[in-house]
């Protein structure tokens, strides 16, 4: 029988859910992907940046934006990410996640303190590209502590 464990692979844009099958063959049973994630920053806001007044002169000075709008969307998507597995994988044994760095400590961060405990480990690749039948090399390391 195999254990209920789950391999998460995300990216700012992609999130794809993977389980062994008895065969020990990686199988991907659930995946989403953002609704903004090819959208121009445009679509997303204001595409202009604001301006403002030096006092005593007429000179107009652009402002540069606070935040990159497809950042921020990445980010929110890192936290939808994680709110998916809190709601859909509390069951797991074991978990590991895949995805770059900026995505993974917002996914790791917002997980349910219960399930941050059963996280076997990170790594800060992105392999949203990367077909089931590839990703057992990347996730052998981790195989002994999943049970696979």
């Amino acid at each position: 029988m195999t254990r209920n464990i789950v391999i998460v692979i995300a990216d700012g844009e992609h999130a794809r859910f993977v389980r062994p099958a008895e065969n020990h063959a990686l199988h991907t049973v659930d995946s989403f992907d953002s609704v903004v994630a090819h959208r121009q920053t445009s679509d997303l806001g204001d595409d202009a940046p604001g301006a403002s007044f030096h006092s005593g002169s007429s000179a107009h000075h652009a402002l540069n934006p606070r935040h990159d709008r497809h950042h921020v969307e990445m980010e929110k998507f890192s936290r939808l990410v994680a709110s998916h597995i809190n709601d859909h994988y509390q069951g797991c044994e074991g978990m590991v996640i895949f995805a770059p760095s900026r995505n993974l400590s917002i996914i790791v961060d917002h997980l349910k303190p219960d399930l941050k405990g059963r996280l076997v480990g990170t790594d800060d690749k992105d392999l949203v590209k990367i077909p089931d039948h590839a990703l057992m090399t990347h996730v052998a390391p981790f195989r002994l502590k999943l049970g696979i």
